[in-house]
């Protein structure tokens, strides 16, 4: 049985991995931040199933922010595989917190990669990278020779985990690999990321329960993807005889606006009557247009996108709504994890 560590897995990536893995027959383990309050909602249904099915599900607290429990971590578990996801990944919010950013998204890269290599480790690593690195681009579309110019904190942040990913793979010899991400998205994306605050707007919209939504740039342009796919991704990167970096994308690209005709148009909705432009979510500095060549992912790894952006769209809207309405009606399950 092979062992995984990961970070971020609450979050909508780690998830999802975790329930590829576990579906792999992998021990999954992951590290959460101690919080007053269950911060694990993606997860729960994961954790109770370690206890009616035995599925081998272990959290564990910790902190990028902190070397010594991780060091701690990898000496006690010895992990086969660790993916590394955990950020503070919101591009917008990097620019008022940009020294928390770079200390948790940077740094916390390299506090990894320094313990695998003094815990001696012979883990594998994955490294979550972004399309945002690309910033404003110099070629379309995007692929793993274009160079960086990062436009954010975050971004910066995310440029330096590549490159620091690239050092350790090279002075001293670590499976360590980037996969290099577009835009993913899915029901459980972060309510404040642009796409799941449209298609949740769009169902309290629907339902009678909002009447405005408030967006930034409507004309930035992004390559979305299904998030359960691109975990996938991931684990195909992890399992080559070589580390390698790769581009993760659809190789299509539509912008916030048309996102939101999708989404509104899928409920019989006008979009223009319900969106408003409010200058506190535009960016200092903007990426206009992202756009993924996958190519090589798709010769090397096999692997290739299905869910294409339109039914993306319809997915999100229609889980929103499903969600509102068991919310409205009090169909909400209860799940009762007990302490993790």
């Amino acid at each position: 049985m092979k062992r995984a560590l990961v970070t971020g897995i609450t979050g909508q990536d780690g998830s999802y991995l975790a329930e590829l893995l576990l579906k792999k027959g992998y021990e999954v383990h992951g590290i959460i931040r101690r919080a007053s309050s269950f911060n694990s909602s993606r997860i729960d249904h994961l954790y109770q199933d370690r206890h009616t099915r035995g599925v081998k599900l272990f959290l564990h607290y910790g902190d990028l922010s902190d070397s010594v429990s991780l060091v701690k971590l990898l000496y006690e578990l010895k992990p086969d595989e660790i993916y590394h996801l955990g950020a503070q990944s919101h591009v917008r919010v990097s620019f008022d917190i940009p020294e928390y950013t770079a200390n948790i998204t940077a740094v916390g890269t390299i506090r990894i990669l320094e313990a695998i290599r003094s815990a001696g480790s012979a883990a594998r690593f994955y490294q979550a990278s972004s399309s945002e690195m690309y910033g404003k681009v110099s070629e379309i579309p995007q692929r793993e020779t274009t160079p960086f110019h990062p436009r954010s904190p975050y971004a910066v942040s995310k440029v330096f985990s590549y490159w620091a990913t690239i050092n350790y793979r090279e002075s001293y010899n670590l499976f360590a690999c980037n996969g290099i991400l577009f835009n993913h998205e899915s029901p459980r994306r972060g309510e404040t990321f642009v796409t799941r605050k449209i298609t949740r707007a769009v169902a309290h919209i629907k339902l009678g329960l909002q009447e405005k939504i408030y967006l930034g740039n409507l004309d930035a342009k992004r390559d979305w993807g299904y998030a359960p796919e691109y975990v996938e991704a991931m684990w195909l990167l992890m399992q080559q005889e070589r580390p390698d970096d790769y581009v993760i994308a659809t190789g299509e690209t539509h912008s916030v606006k048309e996102f939101c005709e999708e989404a509104f148009a899928h409920v019989g909705l006008d979009w223009h009557k319900y969106v408003e432009i409010d200058q506190l979510y535009c960016r200092p500095a903007e990426v206009d247009l992202l756009i993924g060549d996958a190519s090589k992912a798709k010769k090397l790894l096999g692997w290739e996108p299905k869910t294409r952006f339109k039914d993306l769209v319809k997915l999100m809207v229609d889980a929103d709504i499903k969600m509102l309405e068991d919310q409205l009606s009090g169909r909400v399950p209860k799940v009762d994890v007990g302490q993790h």
